[in-house]
């Protein structure tokens, strides 16, 4: 399926996340489906949780014991590839790279967008970090229901 329509099946999905008991502490979920030549998530890891090793070619690989989920894999994504995933309260807590505008802000709904582009719900902004060096990126914390969890990927402003 992704290589004729450019989204990955549920299968795929699914294993790059982790079990629902190590999601109750947030973790990166590595959304690398091909072997490309890129390694920005590990040389920017301070935890040196992500491992891609001499071949840069290679698809990288979360070890969650030793990932806090701080995000700063996400800002170094080139492919907004990466994002952090934590359950809370029968939510799904996502923190995801945003690169548009209008810049959504804490407390709004929008729009909760899947992997081919539909609307599959709404999405509860959380928080909006734009930090220093990464002012492209902007990393917004949202919520969505938990039965969201592997179809949710990003976000719509509702105001389009």
């Amino acid at each position: 399926m992704l290589d004729k329509t450019g989204v990955p099946t549920i299968e795929q999905i699914r294993s790059r996340f982790h079990d629902q008991a190590t999601l109750v502490r947030p973790k990166a979920i590595l959304e690398c489906y091909e072997n490309i030549p890129c390694n920005p998530c590990e040389t920017s890891c301070p935890f040196n949780a992500i491992h891609i090793g001499e071949d840069i070619n290679q698809k990288p690989v979360l070890d969650p014991d030793k990932c806090t989920g701080c995000g700063i894999c996400v800002y170094s994504c080139p492919g907004l590839a990466i994002i952090v995933c934590q359950l809370i309260n029968q939510k799904a807590r996502f923190k995801i790279p945003y690169e548009l505008l209008p810049i959504p802000k804490a407390n709004e709904e929008w729009i909760a967008v899947d992997r081919s582009g539909n609307a599959i719900g709404t999405a509860t902004i959380i928080k909006v970090d734009c930090l220093g060096k990464q002012q492209k990126t902007t990393i917004v914390t949202v919520e969505v229901p938990i039965e969201k969890l592997y179809e949710f990927i990003t976000i719509r402003s509702p105001y389009e």
